[in-house]
């Protein structure tokens, strides 16, 4: 997607008045562009087979396919297409599976007009982004780890397995970095940048940019 097109977005809500009033905001947004709206997963994922699109506003408790699974499906199966999540829950087991499914964001409905906007021009640039109430659960589960599922996971490896370059590339986009962002400020390319990245989310275990930040506040990595 370039500078000057707008972000094709998809909502996914199975209720019928918050997926109608979803689309008509957001047809109000300069630069956003609806290209469909689902009301369960499959038919998201049936949309994304005949519709391009940068971004799935995705709802998580929804019939037939849920929004947690649908998230896998899409990260799976479309890559280039990012799911930011727009959602009444923001519980640890809620937020915890949209993140490990692949979400790039997560806002709960209490989110105005304007955090909307801003977190999918956020998401549409390559970076992640979470809600207030979302962002204090995340810091609270890393600093008491033990009471919360966002709390360590076995699986981590030991950041001392990343190169420094790695190391570097993890710190950036705990920063809320783009992966074009990040190229700038090493002065590599991006495909350079997405092969580090790649190979740090091998090692860390990361299923997507909201794993890495939680592994690089774990770790020492960034600071809350």
């Amino acid at each position: 997607m370039s500078d000057t097109d707008d972000i094709r977005v998809v909502v996914a809500d199975d209720q019928q008045i918050i997926r109608e009033g979803l689309v008509a905001l957001l047809g109000l947004m300069d630069g956003i562009e609806v290209v469909g709206a689902a009301g369960d997963g499959e038919d998201v994922l049936r949309l994304l087979a005949e519709t391009p699109a940068d971004i799935v506003l995705m709802d998580l408790r929804m019939p037939v396919m849920d929004g947690v699974k649908a998230t896998e499906r899409i990260t799976r199966e479309y890559p280039q297409v990012a799911v930011l999540v727009l959602t009444t829950y923001a519980d640890d087991d809620s937020i915890v599976s949209a993140l490990h499914a692949g979400a790039r964001g997560y806002l709960t409905k209490d989110a105005g007009r304007a955090e909307i906007a801003a977190a999918l021009r956020a998401t549409a640039s390559g970076q992640s982004t979470f809600g207030a109430v979302v962002s204090r659960r995340l810091v609270a589960a890393l600093r008491h780890p033990d009471s919360s599922r966002l709390g360590p996971v076995d699986r981590w490896s030991n950041p001392d397995r990343l190169t420094p370059r790695e190391v570097e590339v993890v710190k950036l986009i705990a920063q809320g970095m783009s992966n074009m962002q990040i190229a700038t400020s090493l002065f590599i390319g991006e495909s350079t940048v997405k092969t580090h990245i790649n190979n740090a989310f091998a090692k860390i275990g990361a299923q997507g940019r909201g794993d890495a930040i939680r592994y690089a506040y774990r770790q020492g990595l960034a600071e809350a």
